[in-house]
Protein backbone atom coordinates (compact mmCIF):
# COMPACT_ATOMS: atom_id res chain seq x y z
CA UNK A 1 0.00 0.00 0.00
CA UNK A 2 1.56 3.40 -0.87
CA UNK A 3 2.10 5.69 1.68
CA UNK A 4 1.47 9.21 1.35
CA UNK A 5 4.25 11.97 1.64
CA UNK A 6 3.35 14.20 4.32
CA UNK A 7 3.70 17.62 4.00
CA UNK A 8 6.33 19.78 5.02
CA UNK A 9 5.62 22.43 8.22
CA UNK A 10 8.04 25.16 9.59
CA UNK A 11 8.98 24.58 13.35
CA UNK A 12 10.91 26.49 15.78
CA UNK A 13 13.43 24.79 18.26
CA UNK A 14 16.02 25.86 21.25
CA UNK A 15 18.40 23.94 22.09
CA UNK A 16 22.45 24.04 22.64
CA UNK A 17 25.62 23.94 19.71
CA UNK A 18 28.80 22.12 19.29
CA UNK A 19 30.33 24.12 22.23
CA UNK A 20 27.10 23.82 24.46
CA UNK A 21 26.06 27.68 23.59
CA UNK A 22 22.57 28.41 23.92
CA UNK A 23 20.86 28.58 19.98
CA UNK A 24 17.70 28.86 18.32
CA UNK A 25 15.80 28.98 14.66
CA UNK A 26 13.70 27.46 12.55
CA UNK A 27 13.78 24.15 10.63
CA UNK A 28 11.30 22.77 8.27
CA UNK A 29 10.43 18.63 8.25
CA UNK A 30 7.11 16.73 7.81
CA UNK A 31 7.32 16.38 11.87
CA UNK A 32 8.86 16.86 14.87
CA UNK A 33 11.83 13.81 15.13
CA UNK A 34 12.80 14.62 11.42
CA UNK A 35 13.73 17.85 12.71
CA UNK A 36 15.53 16.69 15.66
CA UNK A 37 17.09 14.17 13.76
CA UNK A 38 18.21 17.13 11.08
CA UNK A 39 19.34 19.52 13.87
CA UNK A 40 21.47 16.26 15.51
CA UNK A 41 22.91 16.32 12.10
CA UNK A 42 24.13 19.82 12.52
CA UNK A 43 25.42 19.25 15.70
CA UNK A 44 22.71 20.97 17.78
CA UNK A 45 21.13 19.26 21.10
CA UNK A 46 17.33 20.36 20.30
CA UNK A 47 15.50 20.67 23.80
CA UNK A 48 12.05 22.27 22.48
CA UNK A 49 10.85 21.58 18.83
CA UNK A 50 7.33 22.63 18.16
CA UNK A 51 5.24 23.54 15.57
CA UNK A 52 5.21 27.17 14.22
CA UNK A 53 2.12 28.66 14.41
CA UNK A 54 0.43 30.47 11.45
CA UNK A 55 -0.83 34.07 11.93
CA UNK A 56 -4.61 34.63 11.09
CA UNK A 57 -4.29 36.16 8.03
CA UNK A 58 -1.00 34.46 6.64
CA UNK A 59 -1.52 35.51 3.05
CA UNK A 60 1.65 33.88 1.81
CA UNK A 61 3.12 35.66 -1.02
CA UNK A 62 4.43 33.18 -4.30
CA UNK A 63 7.35 32.91 -5.30
CA UNK A 64 8.65 34.98 -8.07
CA UNK A 65 11.70 34.54 -10.41
CA UNK A 66 13.11 37.91 -8.99
CA UNK A 67 12.96 36.71 -5.74
CA UNK A 68 15.52 33.39 -6.80
CA UNK A 69 17.78 36.30 -8.37
CA UNK A 70 18.04 38.27 -5.25
CA UNK A 71 18.94 35.12 -3.61
CA UNK A 72 21.56 34.65 -5.65
CA UNK A 73 22.78 37.57 -5.60
CA UNK A 74 22.66 37.54 -1.90
CA UNK A 75 24.29 34.07 -1.35
CA UNK A 76 27.07 35.03 -3.75
CA UNK A 77 27.87 38.18 -1.99
CA UNK A 78 27.65 36.00 1.38
CA UNK A 79 29.97 33.62 0.24
CA UNK A 80 32.64 36.53 -1.93
CA UNK A 81 32.66 37.92 1.97
CA UNK A 82 34.13 34.76 3.89
CA UNK A 83 31.02 33.74 5.10
CA UNK A 84 30.25 29.47 5.10
CA UNK A 85 27.86 28.52 2.96
CA UNK A 86 25.13 27.19 5.78
CA UNK A 87 25.60 30.59 7.87
CA UNK A 88 25.41 32.32 4.79
CA UNK A 89 21.18 30.57 4.30
CA UNK A 90 20.87 31.79 7.91
CA UNK A 91 21.84 35.31 7.42
CA UNK A 92 19.82 35.73 3.81
CA UNK A 93 16.75 33.99 5.32
CA UNK A 94 16.46 36.46 7.94
CA UNK A 95 16.45 39.68 5.91
CA UNK A 96 13.64 37.73 3.67
CA UNK A 97 10.23 39.77 4.30
CA UNK A 98 8.28 36.75 1.68
CA UNK A 99 7.47 33.89 4.56
CA UNK A 100 7.56 31.82 1.43
CA UNK A 101 10.49 32.17 0.49
CA UNK A 102 12.05 32.55 3.77
CA UNK A 103 10.85 28.64 4.30
CA UNK A 104 11.86 27.69 1.09
CA UNK A 105 15.76 28.99 1.89
CA UNK A 106 15.12 27.41 5.44
CA UNK A 107 15.04 23.76 3.67
CA UNK A 108 17.34 23.92 1.61
CA UNK A 109 19.47 25.12 4.02
CA UNK A 110 18.54 22.10 6.00
CA UNK A 111 19.31 19.53 3.25
CA UNK A 112 22.76 21.40 2.61
CA UNK A 113 23.56 21.48 6.57
CA UNK A 114 22.88 17.63 6.26
CA UNK A 115 25.19 17.05 3.87
CA UNK A 116 23.47 17.61 0.61
CA UNK A 117 25.17 19.27 -2.14
CA UNK A 118 23.97 22.56 -2.74
CA UNK A 119 22.83 21.45 -6.58
CA UNK A 120 20.80 18.53 -5.41
CA UNK A 121 19.17 20.81 -3.03
CA UNK A 122 18.13 23.10 -4.93
CA UNK A 123 17.02 20.55 -7.68
CA UNK A 124 14.57 19.18 -5.55
CA UNK A 125 12.18 22.40 -6.27
CA UNK A 126 11.97 22.62 -9.93
CA UNK A 127 9.22 24.66 -9.75
CA UNK A 128 11.60 27.57 -8.30
CA UNK A 129 15.13 26.00 -9.60
CA UNK A 130 15.32 25.71 -13.79
CA UNK A 131 17.51 22.98 -15.28
CA UNK A 132 20.15 25.41 -16.00
CA UNK A 133 20.00 26.91 -12.19
CA UNK A 134 21.02 23.44 -10.95
CA UNK A 135 23.37 22.87 -14.10
CA UNK A 136 25.63 25.94 -13.40
CA UNK A 137 25.48 25.29 -9.46
CA UNK A 138 26.50 22.06 -10.26
CA UNK A 139 29.19 23.45 -12.19
CA UNK A 140 30.31 25.73 -9.63
CA UNK A 141 30.79 23.42 -6.66
CA UNK A 142 32.76 20.78 -8.67
CA UNK A 143 35.07 23.53 -9.80
CA UNK A 144 35.22 25.03 -6.63
CA UNK A 145 34.07 28.36 -7.61
CA UNK A 146 30.29 28.62 -6.42
CA UNK A 147 30.66 32.06 -5.46
CA UNK A 148 31.74 33.19 -8.65
CA UNK A 149 29.22 30.48 -10.45
CA UNK A 150 26.21 32.33 -8.28
CA UNK A 151 27.42 36.23 -9.06
CA UNK A 152 27.24 34.74 -12.56
CA UNK A 153 23.56 33.02 -12.22
CA UNK A 154 22.01 36.27 -10.53
CA UNK A 155 23.19 38.38 -13.27
CA UNK A 156 22.10 36.16 -15.81
CA UNK A 157 18.53 36.07 -14.11
CA UNK A 158 18.45 39.85 -13.09
CA UNK A 159 19.03 40.85 -16.53
CA UNK A 160 16.66 38.20 -17.92
CA UNK A 161 13.85 39.41 -15.38
CA UNK A 162 14.39 42.97 -16.19
CA UNK A 163 14.15 42.03 -19.70
CA UNK A 164 10.61 40.06 -19.24
CA UNK A 165 9.81 43.26 -17.55
CA UNK A 166 10.21 45.61 -20.67
CA UNK A 167 8.07 42.79 -22.69
CA UNK A 168 5.40 42.50 -20.41
CA UNK A 169 5.09 46.75 -20.19
CA UNK A 170 5.16 46.50 -24.20
CA UNK A 171 2.35 44.00 -24.05
CA UNK A 172 0.28 45.19 -20.93
CA UNK A 173 -0.04 48.72 -21.66
CA UNK A 174 -2.09 48.52 -24.65
CA UNK A 175 -4.38 45.54 -23.45
CA UNK A 176 -4.57 47.53 -20.47
CA UNK A 177 -6.22 50.32 -22.78
CA UNK A 178 -8.65 48.01 -24.70
CA UNK A 179 -10.08 46.79 -21.13
CA UNK A 180 -10.83 49.95 -20.36
CA UNK A 181 -12.41 51.47 -23.53
CA UNK A 182 -14.63 47.97 -23.40
CA UNK A 183 -15.51 48.56 -19.48
CA UNK A 184 -16.46 51.99 -20.21
CA UNK A 185 -18.16 51.83 -23.69
CA UNK A 186 -19.99 48.96 -22.07
CA UNK A 187 -20.86 51.38 -18.53
CA UNK A 188 -22.82 54.03 -21.22
CA UNK A 189 -24.70 51.20 -23.42
CA UNK A 190 -26.35 49.71 -20.23
CA UNK A 191 -26.45 53.08 -17.89
CA UNK A 192 -26.37 56.27 -19.96
CA UNK A 193 -27.87 55.35 -23.33
CA UNK A 194 -31.15 54.20 -21.57
CA UNK A 195 -31.49 57.62 -20.31
CA UNK A 196 -31.47 59.45 -23.63
CA UNK A 197 -33.60 56.47 -25.06
CA UNK A 198 -36.98 57.28 -22.68
CA UNK A 199 -35.99 61.09 -23.76
CA UNK A 200 -36.47 60.24 -27.43
CA UNK A 201 -39.79 58.20 -27.07
CA UNK A 202 -41.51 61.73 -26.84
CA UNK A 203 -40.31 62.76 -29.89
CA UNK A 204 -42.59 62.07 -32.24
CA UNK A 205 -40.08 62.72 -35.35
CA UNK A 206 -37.72 59.81 -36.90
CA UNK A 207 -34.09 59.39 -35.10
CA UNK A 208 -30.96 59.54 -37.10
CA UNK A 209 -29.56 55.96 -38.42
CA UNK A 210 -26.86 56.39 -36.46
CA UNK A 211 -28.71 57.35 -33.18
CA UNK A 212 -30.96 54.27 -33.67
CA UNK A 213 -27.82 52.08 -34.17
CA UNK A 214 -26.24 52.64 -30.92
CA UNK A 215 -30.15 51.91 -29.29
CA UNK A 216 -30.30 48.78 -30.38
CA UNK A 217 -27.24 48.29 -29.50
CA UNK A 218 -27.62 49.43 -25.82
CA UNK A 219 -30.87 47.37 -25.85
CA UNK A 220 -28.89 44.26 -27.28
CA UNK A 221 -26.32 44.54 -24.72
CA UNK A 222 -28.71 45.62 -21.93
CA UNK A 223 -30.71 42.01 -22.64
CA UNK A 224 -27.31 39.70 -23.17
CA UNK A 225 -24.78 41.29 -21.21
CA UNK A 226 -24.30 38.55 -18.77
CA UNK A 227 -24.27 35.95 -22.11
CA UNK A 228 -21.90 38.56 -23.53
CA UNK A 229 -19.47 38.42 -20.36
CA UNK A 230 -19.66 34.66 -19.96
CA UNK A 231 -18.50 34.27 -24.03
CA UNK A 232 -15.59 36.50 -23.15
CA UNK A 233 -14.61 34.65 -19.90
CA UNK A 234 -14.83 31.12 -21.63
CA UNK A 235 -13.05 32.49 -24.86
CA UNK A 236 -10.32 33.76 -22.49
CA UNK A 237 -10.02 30.27 -20.93
CA UNK A 238 -10.37 27.97 -23.60
CA UNK A 239 -7.01 30.50 -25.65
CA UNK A 240 -5.16 29.69 -22.57
CA UNK A 241 -5.73 25.83 -22.52
CA UNK A 242 -5.39 25.37 -25.96
CA UNK A 243 -1.86 27.03 -26.07
CA UNK A 244 -1.23 24.40 -22.81
CA UNK A 245 -2.39 21.52 -24.21
CA UNK A 246 -1.86 22.08 -27.92
CA UNK A 247 1.40 22.25 -29.27
CA UNK A 248 0.75 23.09 -32.76
CA UNK A 249 -1.78 26.01 -31.97
CA UNK A 250 1.02 27.65 -29.44
CA UNK A 251 3.47 27.42 -32.64
CA UNK A 252 1.37 28.74 -34.68
CA UNK A 253 0.30 31.79 -31.67
CA UNK A 254 4.16 32.39 -31.42
CA UNK A 255 4.74 32.44 -35.44
CA UNK A 256 1.77 34.74 -35.45
CA UNK A 257 3.22 36.95 -32.34
CA UNK A 258 6.54 37.60 -34.64
CA UNK A 259 4.58 38.86 -37.53
CA UNK A 260 2.86 41.32 -35.72
CA UNK A 261 4.06 45.04 -36.60
CA UNK A 262 6.45 46.70 -33.88
CA UNK A 263 5.37 43.56 -31.43
CA UNK A 264 6.95 40.87 -33.02
CA UNK A 265 9.78 43.49 -33.30
CA UNK A 266 10.40 43.58 -29.76
CA UNK A 267 9.70 39.61 -29.10
CA UNK A 268 12.04 38.96 -32.15
CA UNK A 269 14.83 40.96 -30.54
CA UNK A 270 14.47 39.86 -26.86
CA UNK A 271 14.30 36.34 -28.26
CA UNK A 272 18.28 36.77 -29.81
CA UNK A 273 19.12 38.60 -26.44
CA UNK A 274 17.87 35.67 -24.28
CA UNK A 275 19.37 33.59 -26.54
CA UNK A 276 22.95 35.16 -26.62
CA UNK A 277 22.46 36.12 -22.94
CA UNK A 278 21.70 32.19 -22.01
CA UNK A 279 24.60 30.77 -24.19
CA UNK A 280 27.50 33.14 -23.24
CA UNK A 281 26.46 32.57 -19.18
CA UNK A 282 26.40 28.76 -20.00
CA UNK A 283 29.61 28.52 -21.73
CA UNK A 284 31.97 31.07 -19.59
CA UNK A 285 30.70 28.28 -16.84
CA UNK A 286 32.37 25.23 -18.47
CA UNK A 287 29.19 23.75 -19.42
CA UNK A 288 30.03 22.18 -23.31
CA UNK A 289 28.74 23.48 -26.01
CA UNK A 290 26.21 21.26 -26.86
CA UNK A 291 24.84 20.81 -23.46
CA UNK A 292 24.96 24.75 -23.01
CA UNK A 293 22.41 24.77 -26.73
CA UNK A 294 19.94 22.36 -25.06
CA UNK A 295 19.82 24.57 -21.96
CA UNK A 296 19.46 27.46 -24.28
CA UNK A 297 16.32 25.91 -26.44
CA UNK A 298 14.80 25.34 -23.13
CA UNK A 299 14.98 29.21 -22.10
CA UNK A 300 14.31 30.47 -25.87
CA UNK A 301 10.30 31.26 -24.98
CA UNK A 302 9.28 30.86 -29.09
CA UNK A 303 8.68 27.06 -30.08
CA UNK A 304 9.77 28.28 -33.35
CA UNK A 305 13.45 29.58 -32.09
CA UNK A 306 13.66 26.41 -29.74
CA UNK A 307 12.95 23.92 -32.89
CA UNK A 308 16.09 26.26 -34.32
CA UNK A 309 17.90 26.11 -31.57
CA UNK A 310 17.64 22.16 -31.70
CA UNK A 311 18.50 22.09 -34.68
CA UNK A 312 21.98 24.29 -34.46
CA UNK A 313 22.84 21.71 -31.67
CA UNK A 314 22.25 18.64 -33.75
CA UNK A 315 24.90 20.59 -36.78
CA UNK A 316 27.16 21.21 -33.93
CA UNK A 317 27.21 17.40 -32.60
CA UNK A 318 28.15 16.59 -35.92
CA UNK A 319 30.91 18.58 -36.05
CA UNK A 320 29.44 21.89 -37.75
CA UNK A 321 30.97 25.19 -36.56
CA UNK A 322 28.63 27.25 -34.43
CA UNK A 323 28.27 30.48 -36.81
CA UNK A 324 27.58 28.15 -40.10
CA UNK A 325 25.21 26.00 -37.79
CA UNK A 326 22.96 29.65 -36.80
CA UNK A 327 23.06 31.11 -40.50
CA UNK A 328 22.03 27.84 -41.68
CA UNK A 329 18.73 28.10 -39.63
CA UNK A 330 17.86 31.69 -41.14
CA UNK A 331 16.56 32.72 -38.45
CA UNK A 332 19.45 34.64 -36.19
CA UNK A 333 20.26 37.71 -37.73
CA UNK A 334 24.00 38.44 -39.39
CA UNK A 335 25.45 40.68 -36.37
CA UNK A 336 24.88 37.41 -34.04
CA UNK A 337 26.18 35.25 -36.81
CA UNK A 338 28.82 37.65 -37.09
CA UNK A 339 29.64 37.73 -33.70
CA UNK A 340 29.73 34.44 -33.10
CA UNK A 341 31.59 33.97 -36.01
CA UNK A 342 34.95 36.16 -34.27
CA UNK A 343 34.09 34.73 -30.49
CA UNK A 344 34.88 31.48 -32.28
CA UNK A 345 37.67 32.45 -33.75
CA UNK A 346 39.47 34.49 -31.08
CA UNK A 347 38.46 32.11 -28.60
CA UNK A 348 36.51 34.79 -26.57
CA UNK A 349 33.09 33.10 -27.54
CA UNK A 350 31.87 34.23 -24.02
CA UNK A 351 32.54 37.69 -24.38
CA UNK A 352 31.10 38.41 -28.12
CA UNK A 353 27.67 36.75 -27.03
CA UNK A 354 27.39 38.61 -24.11
CA UNK A 355 27.78 41.97 -26.73
CA UNK A 356 25.18 41.09 -28.81
CA UNK A 357 22.88 40.39 -25.65
CA UNK A 358 23.69 43.59 -24.45
CA UNK A 359 22.99 45.31 -27.96
CA UNK A 360 19.36 43.42 -27.98
CA UNK A 361 18.68 44.23 -24.86
CA UNK A 362 18.93 47.94 -25.54
CA UNK A 363 17.76 47.98 -28.39
CA UNK A 364 14.31 46.14 -26.74
CA UNK A 365 14.52 49.05 -24.16
CA UNK A 366 14.17 51.30 -26.74
CA UNK A 367 11.71 49.70 -28.96
CA UNK A 368 9.51 49.54 -25.66
CA UNK A 369 9.73 53.75 -25.09
CA UNK A 370 9.16 54.22 -28.82
CA UNK A 371 5.79 51.77 -28.78
CA UNK A 372 4.67 53.89 -25.88
CA UNK A 373 5.40 56.86 -27.11
CA UNK A 374 3.83 55.88 -30.06
CA UNK A 375 0.47 54.56 -28.62
CA UNK A 376 -0.27 57.30 -26.16
CA UNK A 377 -2.06 59.66 -29.21
CA UNK A 378 -3.51 56.18 -30.61
CA UNK A 379 -4.90 55.21 -27.33
CA UNK A 380 -6.64 58.96 -26.85
CA UNK A 381 -8.01 58.96 -30.27
CA UNK A 382 -9.60 55.63 -29.86
CA UNK A 383 -11.04 56.13 -26.57
CA UNK A 384 -12.26 59.59 -28.24
CA UNK A 385 -13.94 57.89 -31.28
CA UNK A 386 -15.79 55.46 -28.68
CA UNK A 387 -16.83 57.79 -26.10
CA UNK A 388 -17.47 60.59 -28.45
CA UNK A 389 -19.17 58.72 -31.19
CA UNK A 390 -21.67 57.55 -27.95
CA UNK A 391 -22.02 61.19 -27.06
CA UNK A 392 -22.74 62.29 -30.98
CA UNK A 393 -25.24 59.47 -31.30
CA UNK A 394 -27.19 60.51 -28.63
CA UNK A 395 -27.34 64.46 -28.86
CA UNK A 396 -27.91 64.43 -32.92
CA UNK A 397 -31.77 64.64 -32.20
CA UNK A 398 -31.38 67.42 -29.62
CA UNK A 399 -29.43 68.97 -32.44
CA UNK A 400 -32.65 68.46 -34.95
CA UNK A 401 -35.27 68.76 -32.54
CA UNK A 402 -34.98 72.70 -33.98
CA UNK A 403 -36.59 71.57 -37.48
CA UNK A 404 -39.40 68.63 -35.55
CA UNK A 405 -40.74 71.83 -33.80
Amino acid sequence: MATVAAKSQTYTWQGTDRQGRPAKGEAIGSNQAMVKAQLRKQGIAAKTVKRKSKPLFSGQKKIKPADIAIFARQLATMMKAGVPLVQSFDIVAEGLENRTMRDLVIEIKNEVASGTSLAISISKHPKYFDELFCSLVSAGEQAGTLETMLARIATYKEKTEALKAKIKKAMTYPAAVVVVAVVVTAILLIKVVPQFASTFAGFGAQLPAFTLFVLHLSEAVQSWWLLILIIIIASGAVFVEARKRSHKFDEYMDRLTLRIPIVGNIVYQSIIARFARTLSTTFAAGVPLVDALDSVAGAAGSIPYHDAIQRVREEVTAGQQLNVAIKATNMFPSMLTQMVAIGEESGALDEMLDKVATHYEEAVDNLVDSLTALLEPMIMAVLGILVGGLMIAMYMPIFSLGSVI
